[in-house]
C-alpha cells in the first residue's frame, strides 16, 4: 500500500492501493499456526483476533436511511444488475487521485459507486482504524461530512486505551516490538443492490487476514471471509459512506495450504502492496 510508506515499515494494511501493487495470495486453510497449536477454522462466533479487525463494523453502525427510489443516473449499464455487476468488468481504469492515500473522485454513476465501496471496506477493516491519528483522517475523508463527528466520537470511545491494551498494542495502536498487527482487507466481488443519482447501495465480499504475527502472539494470524454493505451518497463530487455493516461469510472450504511463520506473514505484510479497486 502507498500509506505504508507513509506510516513505518509495518505497512499494517495495505489496503489503500499503492505502489507495490502485487498480488498475493492468502495464507486461508487450517492447520497449525505458530508454534504448533492447531487453527480452529471458523471456530465459535468470532475469535478476539477477527473482532478487532471488523468491531469497527458493529460499534459504528449508523441506523440505516433507505435511499428512496428515483432514476438510475445514466451509464454504461443496462439489463440485469444483479446479474452482471458482480462479475462484468467494465474496462475503465482505476482512479488517479487520492487524499490521504485512500482512493478519491470516482465517477457518479453505478461502477464509481461499486469502486468505492470496494475501496472504501479496504479501508475500514484496516489496522490504521485503530491508530487515533490516523483514525480522524479517515473518518473525515470517507464519510459525508454530516456523520463525522457522531462516527469519531463512537470509534474514540470504542478504541479506547484499554480496548487496544486487551489485544495487544499501545494507545497508538502499535504493536509490542518484534510483532506486526495484521488487518487487511481484499474485496472478492461487488454487488449493487440499490442505486439513484445521488445515492447508492453495494454489497462487497471480502476474505482478509487478521491478528498479531510474532513471538508469543496470542492472536495469531488468521483469515476471514465477510460481506459488507454500504449505503452511499454523492457529496462533494464524489461517494461518501453513509452508514455500512458487516455479515459473516459466504465462506469457501480452507484449502490445504501450509501455513506460515510468523515472521514469513510479518514479511509479506511489509513487502506486499496493496490494490485500488475498480470495475
Amino acid at each position: 500500500m502507498s500509506l505504508g510508506d507513509e506510516h513505518g515499515a509495518r505497512g499494517d494494511d495495505g489496503g489503500y492501493g499503492g505502489t507495490g501493487q502485487t498480488r498475493t495470495r492468502l495464507p486461508d486453510s487450517a492447520g497449525d499456526v505458530y508454534g504448533g497449536a492447531r487453527r480452529g477454522g471458523r471456530s465459535s462466533s468470532r475469535s478476539l483476533v477477527t473482532v478487532v479487525g471488523v468491531v469497527v463494523l458493529l460499534i459504528a453502525a449508523i441506523a440505516f436511511a433507505n435511499r428512496g427510489g428515483g432514476d438510475s443516473a445514466s451509464d454504461e449499464s443496462s439489463g440485469d444488475k444483479t446479474k452482471s455487476a458482480p462479475t462484468a468488468p467494465s474496462g475503465d481504469q482505476p482512479v488517479q487521485t487520492k487524499a490521504g492515500g485512500i482512493p478519491s473522485g470516482f465517477a457518479h454513476n453505478q461502477q464509481g459507486a461499486e469502486s468505492a465501496a470496494a475501496n472504501y471496506s479496504v479501508v475500514l477493516v484496516s489496522a490504521d482504524i485503530l491508530k487515533p491519528a490516523r483514525r480522524s483522517e479517515i473518518v473525515q475523508q470517507v464519510f459525508v461530512a454530516d456523520k463525522v463527528s457522531a462516527l469519531q466520537a463512537k470509534l474514540d470511545k470504542a478504541y479506547s486505551k484499554e480496548f487496544l491494551s486487551n489485544v495487544g498494542l499501545d494507545e497508538n495502536g502499535n504493536a509490542a516490538a518484534g510483532q506486526t498487527y495484521v488487518s487487511r482487507t481484499m474485496p472478492v466481488g461487488t454487488k449493487i443492490t440499490d442505486h439513484s443519482a445521488d445515492a447508492a447501495t453495494v454489497e462487497v465480499w471480502c476474505t482478509g487476514v487478521f491478528g498479531t504475527a510474532g513471538d508469543d502472539s496470542k492472536n495469531p494470524v488468521s483469515n476471514d471471509w465477510f460481506t459488507m454493505t454500504l449505503q452511499l451518497r454523492w457529496a462533494d463530487g464524489d461517494w461518501k459512506v453513509d452508514s455500512f455493516s458487516q455479515k459473516p461469510g459466504p465462506a469457501p472450504v480452507n484449502g490445504d495450504n501450509t501455513v506460515s511463520p510468523s515472521d514469513e506473514i510479518s514479511k509479506a505484510v511489509e513487502e506486499f502492496g496493496g490494490f485500488t479497486y475498480a470495475r
